[in-house]
């Protein structure tokens, strides 16, 4: 389990195409302080498994599932990530629960930038949009992240001058893939009301 609080903004050193998977060699001095083979280490909001561990550098294999439901496919020799390690039993929960499991891509639409903070707006899948409300929680690209609009369509959060600068939604541009999480909360309600109503009938 993850909370969503980047710890390091990484970078890809090298990905290998293996056909219907992909080998990638990550950069992150934090998140590898420590790790060794088959530890979780959570890739722009993907939970993704140590395979070999040298230096400051990681590898991790990406099946093809995992590449067709995030942006993963899209990363290349250069590009930033943001990583983040598993949450210790008995760690403060910074963020919300994250489980590293990507329920879709967004894009994003439109940045405004403020004095102090920026408002970012983002594309959302319509069979995610039920369970996105205005307060509630949301991962985009592994970092949890508080909804201020909830639209038909699109999503729109606040950052602050630390998420712009210390993550890769600091770099996004218009256009640009982003993973996203729902709430696993929202999910299980809906999940025990449906089964609910279907045992009334």
């Amino acid at each position: 389990m993850f909370t969503g609080i980047v710890e390091e903004l990484g970078e890809v050193t090298a990905v290998e195409n293996l056909g219907d998977a992909s080998r990638f060699r990550l950069r992150g001095p934090v998140v590898t302080d420590g790790a060794k083979h088959g530890d979780s280490i959570a890739v722009n909001g993907v939970c993704l498994t140590v395979v070999e561990h040298e230096g400051d550098e990681f590898t991790a294999d990406v099946m093809a599932e995992t590449l067709d439901r995030s942006s993963l496919g899209a990363l290349g020799v250069g590009s930033r990530v943001n990583l983040e390690r598993p949450t210790a039993v008995g760690d403060r929960l910074g963020g919300h629960i994250v489980q590293g499991h990507v329920d879709g891509t967004g894009a994003v639409l439109e940045r405004k930038p403020s004095e102090n903070w920026e408002i970012i707006k983002i594309a959302l899948p319509a069979d995610l949009a039920r369970y996105v409300v205005e307060k509630g929680s949301i991962t985009v690209d592994g970092i949890s992240l508080t909804v201020v609009e909830a639209g038909p369509d699109f999503f729109t959060v606040s950052l602050i001058p630390t998420t712009l600068a210390l993550t890769t939604l600091g770099l996004k541009q218009p256009g640009d893939p982003v993973n996203l999480e729902v709430d696993i909360v929202a999910k299980y309600v809906e999940r025990l009301l449906t089964t609910t109503r279907g045992a009334a009938q």
